[in-house]
């Protein structure tokens, strides 16, 4: 007779988490990144990257390669300009669920969209400030695509929203699709004032992320912006507002290398 999983929480603080800071970057890694690598922080559950990055006006990444990636931009302020080999050619702004599939292999960029002067807008010149997040597709070797959607709607009714999922139980009420069968990525916007609280699935793997705000979890208590939990077969718990906050919530039932 096979034993139950035991339960596993672990909180990791803003501060701790591994930093690139250049001219025009502020970048902050949940997990190993680039030249930051340490063995003991890879990943959890299939999510491999977790960058909190803010991008000066007029500034960003230049045209790259990526492959056999499932790639999610959220946009928290300003806005962002994508471009990629497959023609796609869009701005990301808050409210916006994207993702990329990078396959067989793409390249893009990403740059901070206030350089921009659109008909009818003035001018803007402000940092923009993403979250990007990678998860590891069913399978190497796919078709390469783009997908974007506006959800504000959604969004503005509170609770947690189902914003990119491949995972068959959320197939009709995702907001994009990812070809990740084992994860899905939702997003809870609260307010002390209005929707404060939301539970948290159940799965094997869970990454909790406070992007703004602060939110108290149940057994676990405050938690700041940047901070991040990762649980492991757990779920079920309380996240309430202490103040205005925007929670992303990956839910993962498979971790890397194992189905």
């Amino acid at each position: 007779m096979s034993s139950q999983p035991t339960p596993h929480i672990e909180v990791h603080r803003a501060g701790d988490r591994l930093k690139t800071r250049i001219a025009w970057l502020d970048s902050k890694h949940s997990f190993s990144f680039g030249s930051h690598y340490d063995p003991e922080n890879t990943h959890h559950g299939l999510l491999l990257v977790n960058n909190d990055d803010i991008v000066l006006p007029g500034q960003g990444f230049e045209t790259h390669p990526h492959r056999d990636m499932e790639i999610v931009t959220w946009v928290l302020e300003g806005s962002l300009v994508h471009q990629d080999s497959l023609g796609h050619s869009g701005v990301i702004y808050p409210g916006l669920a994207q993702r990329m599939s990078a396959g067989t292999g793409i390249r893009h960029s990403e740059k901070n969209d206030s350089w921009r002067v659109d008909p009818g807008r003035a001018e803007h010149e402000e940092p923009v400030h993403f979250v990007q997040m990678w998860v590891v597709p069913d399978e190497p070797g796919i078709d390469p695509g783009y997908q974007q959607l506006e959800i504000d709607d959604q969004l503005a009714a509170g609770g947690m929203v189902t914003v990119a999922s491949g995972l068959p139980r959320y197939r009709d009420r995702a907001a994009i699709a990812i070809n990740s069968s084992h994860s899905a990525l939702h997003v809870a916007k609260l307010a002390p004032e209005g929707e404060s609280s939301t539970q948290l699935p159940e799965a094997p793997y869970l990454h909790i992320f406070v992007a703004r705000g602060a939110v108290e979890m149940e057994g676990v208590g405050l938690l700041d912006v940047g901070d991040a939990v990762r649980l492991t077969f757990s779920g079920g718990q309380r996240l309430t507002a202490r103040e205005p906050a925007e929670v992303l919530i990956w839910e993962m039932h498979a971790r890397l290398g194992v189905g």
